[in-house]
């Protein structure tokens, strides 16, 4: 009877032990999880994309890797899906120490309904290598402003900058028919817009110009004043420039 009150409290301490402490899988697999959760987190965003861009942008993320894309756009009610494989390694403490690593298939959701944070559920890895993704297209490149102030014309300061001498100068430097030009001119100045259409969400990509009597300016709007609806990226703005923001 004695002997077996002894070994009760041994029994009690296993059982209580083993419903404390994961198991080493349990923990690899919670560590494979978490890349999952970060890698959603890194996905998310109002920004629409298609499922290409979405699945090129889940591919870069480290510890990841793409098994399937699903969906046509995030502008879509239910979105993109990424099927996205994951590892995670922990510590075998009760046995001989060693690490156990374990591989974990998770479904990403990128759309409008998508919370921040949001737990993926865990799925069956398709069969197949990784998808790969073509770079994503260049998009066109913009006149530095010192090559654009080269091509530019001077006026002197008792003169009158003229619109169809600016355009002629900006014919010479064969810019991407994709870079949307605008030129206006007023009062004797010449204002200049040279900007690649946005996503509405990113900072506009634009170099803006004045030629006036005496002095020719170029130089890009701040990142705030390139945002969509700010008016930064225009002819308007480049003669009458925003005040800096604070």
């Amino acid at each position: 009877m004695r002997r077996l009150l002894v070994c009760a409290p041994l029994l009690l301490l296993t059982v209580g032990c083993g419903a404390v402490f994961p198991s080493a899988e349990d923990k690899a697999a919670d560590a494979a999880r978490d890349v999952a959760v970060a890698a959603g987190k890194k996905l998310y965003g109002p920004r629409p994309r298609t499922a290409e861009e979405v699945g090129r942008s889940a591919s870069g993320i480290d510890g990841v890797e793409v098994l399937r894309v699903s969906g046509t756009s995030t502008r879509d009610a239910d979105g993109v899906e990424v099927i996205l494989r994951t590892s995670g390694t922990a510590n075998d403490e009760w046995s001989q120490p060693q690490e156990v690593t374990l591989q974990r298939c998770f479904a990403v959701r990128v759309s409008p309904k998508a919370e921040w944070g949001e737990v993926p559920r865990g799925v069956d890895c398709p069969d197949g290598p990784p998808l790969a993704f073509a770079p994503s297209p260049a998009p066109p490149r913009l006149p530095d402003y010192r090559e654009l102030q080269a091509a530019l014309p001077r006026v002197p300061e008792d003169g009158r900058a003229d619109e169809a001498e600016v355009r002629r100068a900006l014919a010479t430097l064969h810019l991407d028919p994709a870079i949307h030009t605008e030129v206006a001119e007023e009062n004797g100045r010449v204002g200049v817009d040279l900007s690649v259409d946005g996503n509405h969400y990113d900072p506009q990509e634009c170099v803006l110009a004045r030629v006036a009597p005496g002095t020719t300016t170029v130089w890009v709007p701040a990142r705030i004043q390139r945002m969509y609806g700010e008016g930064g990226c225009s002819a308007h703005n480049a003669l009458h420039p925003a005040p800096p923001p604070h």
